[in-house]
């Protein structure tokens, strides 16, 4: 079964999917009540399920009346590298990857070759250096990728497209 997170995560997955510009306005309360939880359950998915990371910008308004709007948006190429920060957990390195995934950046094999990578269980280092360690490679990974997707902008033949 399902847990509650899940649910909500799944229905404003949804909302997103049937929006037209990929935006959604919603109330904290009014899905609260819908989905018989409290508002910091909201929250709790809001700030876990929908980063940057993933796709996602959110901004929030509170107060009476507040909502909480969810704009899926594209890789945002070398902003992605500022929000990696000096550490990533391994879940966050993970939902990266997925994105890199789902905007093409990455196939599946490269994905599976980069999860192994930065693995708890390849980084056998103690926290917070292993965190320290994940993030400077996912760095190396997204300003690779940021490189040879310029180089191609540019016309530079890369060896996948018989260069």
């Amino acid at each position: 079964m399902r847990s509650t997170a899940d649910i909500i995560e799944h229905y404003l997955h949804h909302l997103l999917d049937e929006s037209t510009d990929c935006v959604i306005e919603v109330q904290r309360s009014c899905l609260a009540e819908q989905f018989a939880c409290v508002p910091s359950q909201i929250n709790y998915v809001i700030s876990t399920r929908f980063t940057l990371m993933r796709g996602y910008v959110v901004e929030s308004k509170r107060g009476s009346g507040g909502y909480v709007r969810i704009q899926r948006v594209g890789m945002p190429d070398e902003s992605v590298l500022a929000h990696i920060g000096v550490r990533m957990s391994q879940a966050d390195s993970e939902a990266l990857l997925d994105r890199l995934l789902t905007e093409r950046w990455i196939d599946e094999a490269m994905r599976t070759v980069c999860r192994a990578i930065v693995s708890r269980d390849t980084l056998s280092l103690p926290l917070p250096v292993r965190d320290e360690v994940r993030a400077r490679i996912m760095r190396g990974v997204v300003g690779a990728l940021l490189l040879a997707r310029q180089q191609e902008v540019v016309g530079v033949p890369s060896k996948r497209n018989g260069g």
